[in-house]
Protein backbone atom coordinates (compact mmCIF):
# COMPACT_ATOMS: atom_id res chain seq x y z
CA UNK A 1 0.00 0.00 0.00
CA UNK A 2 2.91 2.39 0.66
CA UNK A 3 4.23 1.96 -3.31
CA UNK A 4 0.89 3.39 -4.40
CA UNK A 5 1.76 7.04 -2.85
CA UNK A 6 4.97 6.96 -4.79
CA UNK A 7 5.12 7.68 -8.75
CA UNK A 8 5.97 5.18 -11.29
CA UNK A 9 9.50 5.65 -11.60
CA UNK A 10 9.95 5.12 -7.85
CA UNK A 11 7.65 2.19 -7.81
CA UNK A 12 9.95 0.67 -10.79
CA UNK A 13 13.05 0.63 -8.83
CA UNK A 14 11.48 -0.11 -5.65
CA UNK A 15 11.62 -4.03 -7.55
CA UNK A 16 14.90 -3.89 -7.51
CA UNK A 17 15.00 -4.04 -3.40
CA UNK A 18 14.26 -7.25 -1.85
CA UNK A 19 13.08 -5.93 1.40
CA UNK A 20 12.96 -9.22 3.02
CA UNK A 21 17.21 -9.12 2.56
CA UNK A 22 19.66 -7.09 4.73
CA UNK A 23 22.80 -6.44 2.24
CA UNK A 24 26.05 -5.86 2.63
CA UNK A 25 27.17 -2.63 3.50
CA UNK A 26 29.15 -2.36 -0.28
CA UNK A 27 26.41 -4.53 -2.14
CA UNK A 28 24.07 -1.84 -0.68
CA UNK A 29 26.06 1.43 -2.12
CA UNK A 30 26.17 -0.11 -5.25
CA UNK A 31 22.44 -1.01 -5.67
CA UNK A 32 21.68 2.19 -4.13
CA UNK A 33 23.54 4.04 -7.00
CA UNK A 34 21.60 1.68 -9.44
CA UNK A 35 17.72 2.51 -8.05
CA UNK A 36 19.04 6.26 -8.24
CA UNK A 37 16.23 7.55 -10.63
CA UNK A 38 16.71 11.64 -10.17
CA UNK A 39 17.64 14.22 -12.40
CA UNK A 40 19.95 15.64 -9.68
CA UNK A 41 22.92 13.98 -7.89
CA UNK A 42 21.35 12.69 -4.91
CA UNK A 43 22.44 12.53 -0.71
CA UNK A 44 22.94 9.19 0.38
CA UNK A 45 21.63 9.03 3.49
CA UNK A 46 22.15 6.83 6.83
CA UNK A 47 19.51 5.65 9.53
CA UNK A 48 20.23 4.42 12.61
CA UNK A 49 17.41 2.78 14.92
CA UNK A 50 19.00 2.89 18.30
CA UNK A 51 18.38 0.98 21.75
CA UNK A 52 17.80 4.51 23.34
CA UNK A 53 15.53 6.18 25.39
CA UNK A 54 15.42 9.35 23.91
CA UNK A 55 13.84 10.73 27.13
CA UNK A 56 16.69 9.68 29.35
CA UNK A 57 19.59 12.20 30.40
CA UNK A 58 22.00 9.60 30.05
CA UNK A 59 20.83 7.96 26.90
CA UNK A 60 22.05 10.97 24.19
CA UNK A 61 24.22 10.29 21.54
CA UNK A 62 25.81 13.57 19.38
CA UNK A 63 29.14 14.13 18.12
CA UNK A 64 30.45 15.08 15.31
CA UNK A 65 32.48 13.37 12.16
CA UNK A 66 34.91 14.71 9.25
CA UNK A 67 34.10 12.34 6.34
CA UNK A 68 37.07 11.24 4.60
CA UNK A 69 35.75 12.03 1.67
CA UNK A 70 33.09 15.10 2.28
CA UNK A 71 29.57 15.47 1.26
CA UNK A 72 30.10 16.61 -2.03
CA UNK A 73 28.80 20.15 -2.16
CA UNK A 74 30.01 23.95 -0.98
CA UNK A 75 29.26 24.74 2.19
CA UNK A 76 28.01 28.06 3.60
CA UNK A 77 29.08 28.67 7.29
CA UNK A 78 28.11 32.10 9.43
CA UNK A 79 30.53 33.16 12.33
CA UNK A 80 29.00 34.76 14.79
CA UNK A 81 32.03 36.55 16.20
CA UNK A 82 33.65 40.10 16.97
CA UNK A 83 36.75 41.94 17.44
CA UNK A 84 40.15 39.34 16.77
CA UNK A 85 37.65 36.39 15.90
CA UNK A 86 35.70 38.77 13.34
CA UNK A 87 39.27 38.77 11.27
CA UNK A 88 40.51 35.27 12.46
CA UNK A 89 37.11 33.86 10.59
CA UNK A 90 37.21 35.62 7.47
CA UNK A 91 40.79 34.61 6.71
CA UNK A 92 40.06 31.24 7.72
CA UNK A 93 37.10 31.03 4.67
CA UNK A 94 33.69 31.53 6.34
CA UNK A 95 31.60 33.59 4.17
CA UNK A 96 29.40 35.19 6.36
CA UNK A 97 30.56 36.50 9.75
CA UNK A 98 29.52 39.13 12.02
CA UNK A 99 27.59 39.83 15.31
CA UNK A 100 24.55 41.92 16.47
CA UNK A 101 24.32 42.71 12.12
CA UNK A 102 24.31 39.24 11.33
CA UNK A 103 21.96 38.44 14.06
CA UNK A 104 19.32 40.85 13.18
CA UNK A 105 19.54 39.56 9.37
CA UNK A 106 18.61 36.03 10.48
CA UNK A 107 15.73 37.59 12.48
CA UNK A 108 14.51 39.28 9.53
CA UNK A 109 14.25 35.91 7.92
CA UNK A 110 17.63 35.73 6.01
CA UNK A 111 18.77 31.30 5.97
CA UNK A 112 21.46 31.48 3.43
CA UNK A 113 24.01 29.20 5.24
CA UNK A 114 24.21 25.46 6.27
CA UNK A 115 26.63 26.11 9.42
CA UNK A 116 26.35 28.04 11.90
CA UNK A 117 29.45 28.36 14.71
CA UNK A 118 29.84 31.08 17.04
CA UNK A 119 32.66 32.14 19.94
CA UNK A 120 31.43 31.46 23.52
CA UNK A 121 31.18 35.64 24.10
CA UNK A 122 28.58 35.32 21.75
CA UNK A 123 26.29 33.05 22.96
CA UNK A 124 24.35 35.31 25.34
CA UNK A 125 23.60 37.61 21.96
CA UNK A 126 22.99 34.62 19.88
CA UNK A 127 20.61 33.02 22.46
CA UNK A 128 17.82 35.10 21.07
CA UNK A 129 18.16 32.90 17.50
CA UNK A 130 16.98 29.71 19.51
CA UNK A 131 13.35 29.65 18.06
CA UNK A 132 14.85 30.17 14.43
CA UNK A 133 18.05 28.21 14.29
CA UNK A 134 16.98 25.48 16.77
CA UNK A 135 14.27 23.88 14.56
CA UNK A 136 17.00 23.54 11.48
CA UNK A 137 19.50 21.96 13.32
CA UNK A 138 21.42 25.28 12.89
CA UNK A 139 22.10 26.67 16.55
CA UNK A 140 25.83 26.58 17.64
CA UNK A 141 26.43 24.00 20.64
CA UNK A 142 29.20 23.15 22.18
CA UNK A 143 28.25 19.05 22.04
CA UNK A 144 28.40 19.29 18.66
CA UNK A 145 31.91 21.59 18.31
CA UNK A 146 30.60 24.35 16.93
CA UNK A 147 31.17 26.77 20.25
CA UNK A 148 34.89 27.39 20.40
CA UNK A 149 37.71 29.74 21.53
CA UNK A 150 38.03 32.23 18.16
CA UNK A 151 41.80 30.87 17.89
CA UNK A 152 40.13 27.25 17.12
CA UNK A 153 38.36 28.85 14.23
CA UNK A 154 40.62 28.15 11.57
CA UNK A 155 40.28 24.01 12.25
CA UNK A 156 36.49 24.10 13.14
CA UNK A 157 35.97 25.82 9.71
CA UNK A 158 38.60 23.55 7.72
CA UNK A 159 37.17 20.59 8.95
CA UNK A 160 33.41 22.15 8.03
CA UNK A 161 34.69 22.73 4.31
CA UNK A 162 36.39 18.76 4.23
CA UNK A 163 33.13 17.31 5.32
CA UNK A 164 32.47 17.83 8.93
CA UNK A 165 29.07 16.29 9.87
CA UNK A 166 26.68 16.16 13.17
CA UNK A 167 24.94 13.61 14.42
CA UNK A 168 22.51 13.49 16.77
CA UNK A 169 19.42 11.08 18.50
CA UNK A 170 15.59 12.17 17.89
CA UNK A 171 13.10 12.11 19.55
CA UNK A 172 12.48 8.46 17.68
CA UNK A 173 15.25 7.05 18.91
CA UNK A 174 16.80 7.59 14.95
CA UNK A 175 20.09 8.97 13.72
CA UNK A 176 20.29 10.23 10.60
CA UNK A 177 23.32 11.36 8.95
CA UNK A 178 24.27 12.65 5.33
CA UNK A 179 27.12 10.20 4.12
CA UNK A 180 28.15 12.09 0.35
CA UNK A 181 26.60 12.06 -2.63
CA UNK A 182 25.05 9.44 -5.49
CA UNK A 183 27.33 10.52 -7.85
CA UNK A 184 30.88 9.46 -5.22
CA UNK A 185 32.18 6.03 -5.95
CA UNK A 186 31.42 3.12 -4.12
CA UNK A 187 34.95 2.96 -2.24
CA UNK A 188 33.88 6.80 -1.30
CA UNK A 189 30.89 6.21 0.12
CA UNK A 190 31.90 2.97 1.88
CA UNK A 191 34.74 4.91 3.56
CA UNK A 192 32.55 8.07 4.58
CA UNK A 193 30.23 4.97 5.96
CA UNK A 194 32.74 3.25 7.93
CA UNK A 195 33.76 6.98 9.39
CA UNK A 196 30.37 7.34 10.42
CA UNK A 197 29.25 4.06 12.20
CA UNK A 198 32.84 4.05 14.03
CA UNK A 199 31.82 7.67 15.51
CA UNK A 200 28.22 6.51 17.05
CA UNK A 201 29.58 3.35 18.30
CA UNK A 202 32.76 5.08 19.98
CA UNK A 203 30.15 7.68 21.45
CA UNK A 204 28.01 5.36 23.43
CA UNK A 205 26.53 6.78 25.98
CA UNK A 206 26.95 5.52 29.64
CA UNK A 207 23.14 4.82 29.94
CA UNK A 208 23.08 2.72 26.97
CA UNK A 209 21.45 -1.13 27.93
CA UNK A 210 21.31 -4.01 25.71
CA UNK A 211 21.59 -3.92 22.08
CA UNK A 212 22.96 -0.12 21.11
CA UNK A 213 22.71 -0.34 17.04
CA UNK A 214 19.13 -2.11 16.17
CA UNK A 215 19.28 -1.41 12.43
CA UNK A 216 20.83 0.05 9.80
CA UNK A 217 19.68 1.80 6.35
CA UNK A 218 20.82 3.46 3.72
CA UNK A 219 18.45 5.79 1.34
CA UNK A 220 18.99 8.12 -1.04
CA UNK A 221 16.98 11.83 -1.32
CA UNK A 222 14.29 10.01 -3.70
CA UNK A 223 15.17 6.59 -4.12
CA UNK A 224 14.24 3.70 -1.38
CA UNK A 225 15.32 2.48 1.61
CA UNK A 226 17.92 -0.40 1.60
CA UNK A 227 18.50 -2.29 5.04
CA UNK A 228 21.89 -3.10 5.45
CA UNK A 229 22.87 -6.24 7.21
CA UNK A 230 23.82 -4.89 10.98
CA UNK A 231 26.67 -7.36 11.85
CA UNK A 232 28.97 -6.70 8.99
CA UNK A 233 28.14 -2.91 8.86
CA UNK A 234 29.30 -2.66 12.60
CA UNK A 235 32.37 -4.74 11.78
CA UNK A 236 33.49 -1.44 9.36
CA UNK A 237 33.94 0.46 12.85
CA UNK A 238 36.58 -2.40 13.81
Amino acid sequence: MALARHGKKYRKVSELVDRTKTYPPGEAIELIKKVSYASFDETVELHLRMGLDPRSADQQVRGVVVLPHGLGKKVGIVVFAHGEGVKIAQEAGAEYVGGDELIKRIEEGWLGFDVAIATPDMMGKVGKLGKILGRRGLMPNPKSGTVVAATDLPRVIAETRKGRVEFRLDRTAIIHVPLGKISFEVNKLLENLAAVVEAIVKARPSGAKGQYIRSVALSSTMGPGIKLDLKSTLALAA
